[in-house]
């Protein structure tokens, strides 16, 4: 190992905007093998099909349809 390095010709990483953030997040165990289901026909592990799906829709500013059901008042 060198003790000095000369990084006076080095280049700015052009794909540090696209890394990926580590989240936690909760899905349903149906979903998951949904996912995991259509990501084994792709041959991709399915977090990345989690996450292509999710970028598509963000890319087309979809929003979820969400339609609470009433309670019934007695």
């Amino acid at each position: 190992m060198r003790k000095e390095y000369d990084f006076s010709k080095a280049k700015k990483n052009p794909y540090a905007k696209r890394l990926k953030l580590q989240v936690t997040i909760r899905l349903d165990k149906g979903t998951i093998e949904y996912f995991k289901g259509i990501a084994q026909d792709a041959g991709m592990p399915y977090q990345t099909l989690i996450n292509l799906y999710l970028s598509d829709c963000a890319k087309a500013k979809r929003k979820p349809s969400i339609q609470w059901k009433t309670a019934a008042v007695s």
